[in-house]
């Protein structure tokens, strides 16, 4: 935590199991998506040197023969990317891992460049919010081809060195693998590693508690810094989000409340790694949480409440190890029933499909999942901590399904 009094830093638990050591500042942990402020910073920093504008489109930055998707003669611009509202969804549709365990490793340019020429947008460029690790690892992509490099140095040169972070990066020497923390599932199994070769935007960089506070404290004013115009500039551009009192700026998710409290923030997650960045303009406090264990509930829940205690704690149950399920032989005809398209939020869609003896639930930009049948109405996902549950009508019909996650009931109606 960071504010004016100082700064300080609670360490809790090991580095992995059997390790004496206890984690620390210094310890280095995989920040997952908070990476993406770091993309949209070097947008905002490269519309202030002249280099890029917020409205140039994503075709501007790319190799001659690239085609991106437009709608209605409307082109997808940088700030659409960053404020994610370009209409692309939260995966490529091409992206087959060969490893679930390092999902976005495989993933090439090329297939990017494939995705993005055959892609057709659902709805008029800028019209909706939906979160887009695509969005991301192309923005990402698409400035570094601008600056001539690769995303990582382009970090290294523009933020992470002006701020003295020498902590973060992509590809870590032998002495700061050393202090890297073992990343673990929600089980507190091992869990692997993640690359991202070509959406390093998205989420590939990891760093320490003591760097993501220096990046905070740049963020607040504690000190001059070159990169504080970009920083300030993130937040001339809000977009609402769909949910009440939050909208996106460049990257940063911001939370207004009507007596005018706001907080700032970002959160993160690999397979075996959660983190969540945010401050109080106000207050000017900042927070940084890490942990090396792919909770489904996350440490989001840590970091608002230090920034605003009325935000609540989640409880322990919410972090149990997931319970062992054993999956149960149906009739697969019965998957006909379930069979249809079932809508979590405006722009969230859980696709149920048979496919033989099997049943699948696809989502809205993301890879489909297969469910097995637990009992009755019962389904689970196996690479998931999740389950649905199928409800019928007095007529019998299935009429919504049930998510449950996270210690959340997110109920969906059937929309087909």
């Amino acid at each position: 935590m960071i504010g004016p009094d100082g700064r300080k830093t609670i360490g809790y638990g090991a580095p992995q199991k059997g390790d004496p050591r206890v984690v620390n500042g210094d310890t280095i942990f995989e920040i997952g998506s908070v990476t993406k402020v770091f993309t949209s910073l070097l947008l905002s920093d490269m519309v202030q040197r002249g280099q890029v504008a917020l409205t140039d489109p994503v075709s501007k930055c790319l190799p001659a023969g690239v085609t991106v998707p437009q709608r209605n003669g409307k082109q997808i611009t940088l700030q659409d990317l960053a404020t994610h509202t370009s209409g692309l969804p939260r995966l490529p549709s091409n992206l087959k891992p060969k490893d679930l365990a390092n999902p976005y490793a495989n993933y090439s340019v090329a297939q990017l460049y494939e995705f993005l020429s055959s892609y057709q947008l659902p709805r008029d460029i800028g019209s909706e919010y939906e979160y887009s690790n695509l969005g991301g690892g192309l923005l990402g992509h698409v400035l570094a081809l601008r600056a001539g490099t690769d995303y990582e140095a382009l970090v290294r040169a523009r933020i992470t060195g002006p701020l003295d972070m020498k902590s973060t990066g992509i590809a870590l020497p032998l002495e700061m693998q050393a202090r890297m923390a073992a990343g673990h599932d929600g089980k507190l199994n091992r869990a692997a590693n993640w690359d991202l070769p070509t959406l390093a935007g998205a989420g590939a960089l990891r760093s320490t508690a003591n760097d993501m506070l220096a990046f905070l404290a740049a963020n607040l004013g504690y000190g001059p810094s070159p990169l504080a115009p970009a920083m300030a500039a993130m937040l001339h551009v809000r977009r609402p989000t769909g949910t009440p009192g939050l909208d996106v700026a460049l990257a940063w998710h911001i939370y207004s409340k009507p007596a005018g409290d706001t907080v700032i923030w970002h959160n993160g997650g690999t397979g075996g790694y959660r983190s969540f960045i945010g401050y109080d303009p106000r207050t000017r406090i900042g927070v940084v949480v890490l942990a090396n264990a792919g909770t489904t509930a996350g440490v989001d829940d840590i970091g608002l409440h230090l920034l605003n205690a009325e935000a609540p704690l989640l409880t322990a149950s919410a972090f149990l190890p997931a319970k062992e399920r054993k999956a149960v032989a149906v009739d697969p005809k019965l998957f006909d029933r379930y069979a249809g398209r079932y809508q979590l939020a405006p722009n969230f869609v859980l696709a149920i499909t048979r496919e033989g003896d099997r049943l699948f639930a696809p989502a809205t930009g993301q890879p489909k999942l297969e469910l097995f049948a637990e009992g009755g109405n019962e389904y689970f996902l196996k690479v998931v901590d999740a389950q649905i549950t199928f409800e019928v009508d007095a007529g019998g019909a299935v009429n919504q399904l049930v998510l449950h996650q996270a210690g959340r009931n997110v109920p969906a109606k059937r929309i087909d």
